[in-house]
């Protein structure tokens, strides 16, 4: 998936056949629907098949994200939002942020700690402030920010993770589409689109078909 997501964002896609192919898990325990231009990338157990999956009405035209394929997949796991998926680029820069683990407990870092690997919270020199972002190990395995903060001090957090990575790395980031203002933040700070994610976190009790 990770290997999949640098291809996209030097332009090179999947071919937009309508179909899908398949992913191994990047986090143990979290699975995804994965869609971008007529494709799907279902990333879910070797013991979903693919058979159950197409009886489900995957495919690469939208069908991926149709909610009963989440609500079937997910059984009685929790399922995130449906997002965008966004990647910008490391720029290698540095910065001014500084670790914060006094702000590890807010909703933001806790949120990412449930859906991603070795999630690091930052923000900024002053102990008063309580504005963060994240940088975790996210979709596909890949670094993966989340940004908790208002006007400039957001500007701030993100050029100083993209300040925090190599030139050139991509960076993702999930938007949810009727975030307006956070998706306008990505795209005037370079991040470009490359299509839509949902993760859950299977507890399938009963058979998926």
């Amino acid at each position: 998936m990770g290997e999949l997501i640098r291809d996209a964002a030097e332009g090179r896609f999947p071919a937009a056949d309508g179909g899908f192919s398949r992913s191994t898990p990047w986090v143990p325990g979290v699975e995804a629907a994965v869609a971008l231009t007529g494709h799907a990338v279902m990333v879910v157990d070797e013991h979903v098949t693919d058979g159950q999956l197409a009886a489900l009405g995957v495919h690469g035209f939208g069908g991926a994200h149709d909610p009963r394929v989440a609500v079937a997949l997910a059984g009685d796991g929790p399922i995130n939002v449906l997002d965008v998926l966004l990647v910008g680029r490391g720029t290698g820069r540095g910065g001014p942020l500084v670790h914060r683990p006094d702000l590890a407990e807010t909703d933001r870092a806790v949120h990412a700690g449930e859906w991603r690997d070795h999630v690091d919270v930052y923000g900024l020199p002053d102990p008063a402030s309580t504005a963060l972002a994240t940088l975790s190990l996210g979709i596909g395995g890949l670094p993966e920010v989340g940004i908790q903060a208002q006007g400039g001090d957001a500007d701030v957090l993100l050029e100083g993770i993209l300040g925090r990575l190599p030139a050139g790395d991509v960076l993702v980031a999930s938007v949810t589409p009727g975030n307006a203002r956070s998706l306008r933040f990505f795209l005037r700070h370079g991040f470009v689109p490359l299509g839509s994610e949902q993760l859950w976190k299977p507890s399938r009790l009963r058979p998926v078909v």
